[in-house]
């Protein structure tokens, strides 16, 4: 009994799966928590019902504890974020995340993948390059932070073909 409460819960194995527009709320949520200037519900639930963007949730039992979107134009696509819940960090949950999700791209025809990634984000930039991406430009004070500071951000690459 008890391990099936524990799955009930959000033990068990986590499920890559496409996300829906019941997940909008979640999604926000995560991203919120993730980045400084987080994406509203209403961000989510126009990705979710745009046809050139790939949006798939990470599923722990019952509870949504990260997600992957990224925006398709014709054989390209660039990932536009990936977060997870900060209590399920370091558990190898992101990896999992982003090669599945850049295994539904593939199957999509995508040959190139694009993003950007905070050039001090060391786990970040880990996950990636241990995907196969590598850098490729650089844009100075990019991204800007609540207190004023601006940080620059790394451009990365990845061929699926």
């Amino acid at each position: 009994m008890i391990g099936w409460l524990s799955r009930w819960w959000g033990g068990g194995p986590a499920a890559v799966e496409p996300a829906s527009l019941r997940d909008a709320a979640r999604l926000a949520q995560l991203h919120g928590a993730s980045f400084h200037r987080g994406w509203g519900e209403g961000e989510f639930e126009a990705m979710l019902t745009e046809r050139n963007t790939l949006v798939h949730r990470l599923r722990q039992g019952r509870r949504v504890i990260g997600f992957a979107v990224s925006r398709m134009a014709a054989d390209e696509a660039e990932i536009l974020s990936i977060a997870i819940d900060s209590n399920q960090r370091g558990r190898g949950l992101s990896r999992e995340l982003l090669l599945t999700h850049l295994g539904h791209l593939a199957g999509r025809g995508i040959r190139t993948i694009f993003l950007e990634v905070e050039e001090n984000n060391q786990p970040a930039r880990r996950l990636y390059e241990r995907a196969g991406f590598g850098v490729i430009g650089r844009r100075e004070r990019y991204y800007k932070q609540p207190g004023g500071e601006h940080l620059n951000a790394l451009l990365m690459r990845r061929d699926l073909s």
